[in-house]
């Protein structure tokens, strides 16, 4: 997820997630919630005691309640003590337990971190490892009376990246040949800060998929505990422009072909009408493909300048349903709408343009449901990626 913040960046926030070998669910949970009115993000790691079901629902109850206090501004002592107390206590060990690392960034510039027996945060300033100031505060609660709780605030930069990962990663290998006492902090740490030397736009999808594959590798491709990283990645946006219809008005058709022409980033033409004005007013060519990717949907075209063009309505609908059940296990293939979701995804500042003349054949009754008219279809992804996705969505009409 991405929100732009005063000084021009934006940040990516992603996390990957994986089950120990033997459960179906995984005992790490990863919430975060980008909140509108105070133009704030607030990201939440928890590490439930065990594993599976147990673990899950230890986890899950810590993020949501540290989430849920965080946004209302609590003292860090205060939020620590309320999950102590609430956590319920596990029949066979006779405690409670759940790990937790809060990020709240506010755009006045703060970025803060509380952490809670996690691994701590690994923090790189473009290729470089930066150290906040860490504080420490002692927990005087019922159950929480003498745990230690740490702390730090700084601001960001652009190119600054926060890593935060579970002890699945920083145990990984433990017991084995290579790393006896488990793979540490600071090996995962030099491993991060390779990964980025050598690919300086990683992204935080990218970074955190490959901490927690390499975390599988050191146990043998059996993974002996929840493993779970998170990165939030301050960085240049990624602006794209999706196109899909002819414009209400015909004199309009070279002011639209102007506003791709123009436009700074990726694009993409959805419709084969809105393709031929394109075409017609840039004078260039539109060559078809023949390769059937998706059974469901015409082949894409090319054309010089678009990085994708495809049939509108059909594989507009079909871009919707794909993000309603996405999630980071989703695999996406070839076909067209699979790529427009893909490009979605790897995007920040997404801008829709849609023509509003209406085509006939998308609302004969004898159609299916799913051929809905343009402006509702689109409506409905820009709403996907604005609350699931939490990209920054426009729509202009023409």
């Amino acid at each position: 997820m991405t929100m732009k913040s005063e000084n021009r960046f934006y940040i990516e926030v992603n996390a990957e997630l994986k089950n120990h070998h033997e459960s179906r669910i995984c005992g790490d949970v990863f919430l975060s919630r980008r909140i509108n009115e105070e133009n704030r993000i607030i990201a939440v790691l928890s590490d439930g005691m065990g594993h599976g079901v147990k673990a899950n629902m230890l986890a899950t109850l810590t993020s949501t309640m540290a989430l849920n206090f965080t946004l209302e501004h609590k003292e860090v002592h205060r939020i620590a003590e309320i999950i102590m107390n609430t956590l319920p206590v596990c029949s066979e060990r006779k405690m409670s337990y759940s790990t937790f690392t809060i990020i709240d960034i506010e755009f006045d510039g703060k970025v803060r971190i509380l952490e809670y027996d996690n691994p701590q945060a690994v923090v790189l300033r473009g290729k470089n490892f930066f150290e906040p100031e860490w504080t420490c505060v002692m927990l005087s609660g019922e159950k929480g009376a003498g745990k230690e709780l740490k702390s730090c605030e700084f601001i960001p930069e652009k190119e600054d990246r926060i890593v935060i990962f579970s002890d699945g990663v920083a145990q990984s290998g433990l017991g084995g040949g290579k790393y006896l006492f488990g793979w540490g902090r600071e090996n995962a740490a030099e491993y991060i800060a390779e990964l980025v030397s050598h690919e300086p736009e990683i992204s935080a999808l990218q970074l955190s998929h490959k901490v927690v594959n390499m975390a599988h590798v050191n146990d043998g491709y059996l993974s002996k505990d929840d493993t779970s990283c998170a990165v939030i990645y301050f960085r240049n946006p990624r602006r794209m422009l999706v196109c899909t219809g002819p414009p209400f008005e015909d004199h309009n058709d070279a002011k639209l072909a102007a506003m791709v022409n123009d436009f700074k980033g990726r694009k993409i033409v959805c419709g084969a009408t809105t393709a031929d004005i394109v075409s017609r007013e840039l004078n260039r060519v539109v060559t078809d493909s023949f390769e059937f990717d998706d059974p469901d949907l015409p082949p894409v075209s090319m054309m010089e300048g678009i990085d994708l063009i495809t049939e509108g309505i059909l594989t507009l609908g079909k871009v919707t349903e794909i993000l309603k059940t996405y999630t980071s296990s989703t695999r996406l293939t070839k076909g067209p709408a699979d790529r427009i979701v893909k490009m979605l995804i790897e995007s920040d500042e997404i801008h829709f343009v849609i023509g509003t003349r209406i085509n006939i054949a998308h609302q004969d009754p004898s159609l299916p449901v799913e051929l809905e008219i343009r402006r509702t279809v689109v409506k409905r992804i820009a709403r996907l990626l604005e609350e699931k996705f939490l990209k920054e969505v426009s729509v202009t009409f023409i």
